[in-house]
């Protein structure tokens, strides 16, 4: 080692125990966020924010002097004067000394103990935030969530080289938070669109840099509403994928927030039957709708074949507003269109198959189904002028089928003759006819 360094060795080692133990004292606090000063020239000093509420002196400063007794002479500066003056003389030879109930200030405490005095400077604010929030304005479309704060935005200290005053910026932020969850703006007072449609919480969250926060709760109360169906179709009997006329659809109303007794319901007339009267009158319709209706949750049938758009609109009536929101099926409902099919061969040998001569229509308004013998002689008619379908017809009215007898009595085995005529509920005339074959052996 050479002789520099042992020199300063040996200073360490003389200096070091003549430290004071005063060398330790300092401020301190339980304040929420402690910030520099930004004074103009010389030392900083640290600025102590205490959150609480409006009113309250909850800044509190702490003098220590480390491990020696001291007495402890606490000033409060004046700025009139532009003087320390004594606040608390404190000469209980502890080793801290506590003031509290403190308002906004600078404070400067003279510690006293056997090593000489160490002076420290601190300034305390009671920080405080106040909101209030409210919704002035509210309609179908939007409204408005409008926060005022109350609470100062700085607070103002003394630049202590030059007695000027100096702006400490809290640095504000607000949130909106629906039903104190969600953020929906960051604007003290802002405009939602697409009101809820139901009633919701919504929350002011005022916070600053020192960790201070304010909380005010207003509650919207929805005037909108949201439509919404459903529509039902029977399980389908005379036809595993197909929509016979006439089609009894029952509608669902699944809406929000609508007011009973005031939902409207538009059935369109067939799509195709609107399209040919367009193009008959130069892109003009005279009314494409075919039935409105004035139910919460209809049913309706539709007579004839087509394809057929449904829309909802559900109303909410408020004070000022009457809301009103439309839905539209995503598809059209089909109702298809008409045929008749008859078999070439039918068995009434009393093995409970193929026992009658069944002819299928599909969709018809009128029907007449008769049966000839290979002479041309009338052996059945049935005839309806009001068809309600093929599965209830054939269900219900043992008349539309032919079981093979003539006056009661069986008819011969053989070749026989049909003739089926009709109108479908499309509008298109029908006629089919041909001969079958009666078998009776097993």
């Amino acid at each position: 080692m050479d002789i520099q360094s042992r020199v300063a060795a040996f200073i360490v080692l003389i200096v070091f125990p003549l430290v004071p133990t005063m060398a330790f004292a300092q401020i301190t606090s339980v304040a929420n966020e402690v910030v520099p000063t930004e004074y103009s020239s010389g030392s900083q000093d640290n600025i102590h924010v205490f959150c609480g509420e409006k009113g309250d002196l909850n800044a509190s400063l702490i003098a220590s002097s480390g491990a020696e007794p001291a007495s402890f002479e606490w000033l409060k500066y004046n700025e009139a004067t532009r003087n320390f003056e004594l606040f608390l003389n404190d000469q209980s030879g502890n080793t801290t000394s506590t003031i509290s109930d403190l308002a906004d200030g600078c404070y400067r405490v003279n510690i006293t103990g056997t090593s000489g005095v160490t002076t420290y400077t601190a300034w305390a604010f009671n920080n405080y935030i106040e909101a209030t929030a409210e919704i002035p304005e509210s309609d179908c479309i939007k409204f408005i969530l409008k926060g005022t704060l109350l609470s100062p935005t700085t607070f103002s200290y003394i630049d202590l080289p030059t007695g000027q005053t100096k702006q400490l910026n809290k640095e504000i932020e607000v949130e909106w938070l629906e039903d104190g969850t969600t953020v929906v703006s960051r604007v003290i007072t802002s405009e939602i669109f697409d009101p809820p449609t139901s009633n919701t919480n919504y929350v002011l969250s005022v916070t600053d840099r020192f960790d201070c926060v304010a909380r005010v709760n207003v509650e919207y109360i929805s005037i909108v509403t949201e439509a919404s169906f459903e529509a039902t179709i029977p399980v389908k009997k005379s036809h595993p994928t197909m929509n016979e006329a006439p089609l009894r659809v029952t509608f669902t109303n699944n809406s929000v927030n609508g007011d009973v007794g005031k939902y409207e319901w538009f059935i369109f007339r067939d799509i195709g039957e609107i399209k040919r009267e367009s193009e008959a009158n130069g892109g003009v319709v005279k009314d494409s709708i075919l039935v409105k209706i004035y139910t919460d949750s209809p049913e309706y049938t539709f007579e004839n074949s087509g394809k057929y758009m449904v829309k909802l609109v559900s109303k909410k009536v408020s004070e000022f507003h009457t809301c009103t929101h439309t839905f539209y099926m995503s598809d059209y409902i089909v109702v298809d269109t008409s045929f008749i099919e008859a078999p070439n061969v039918f068995t009434p040998n009393g093995d409970e198959f193929n026992e009658k001569f069944v002819v299928r229509f599909f969709s018809m308004k009128t029907v007449k189904i008769s049966i000839f013998n290979r002479w041309g002689k009338v052996l059945h008619v049935w005839e309806s002028n009001n068809v309600q379908g093929f599965s209830p017809t054939i269900d219900s009215t043992p008349q539309a089928v032919w079981d093979g007898k003539v006056g009661g009595k069986v008819a011969t085995p053989g070749v026989y003759y049909y003739v089926v005529e009709g109108t479908g509920r499309d509008g298109d005339r029908k006629r089919t006819s041909g001969f079958f074959h009666l078998f009776r052996g097993k």
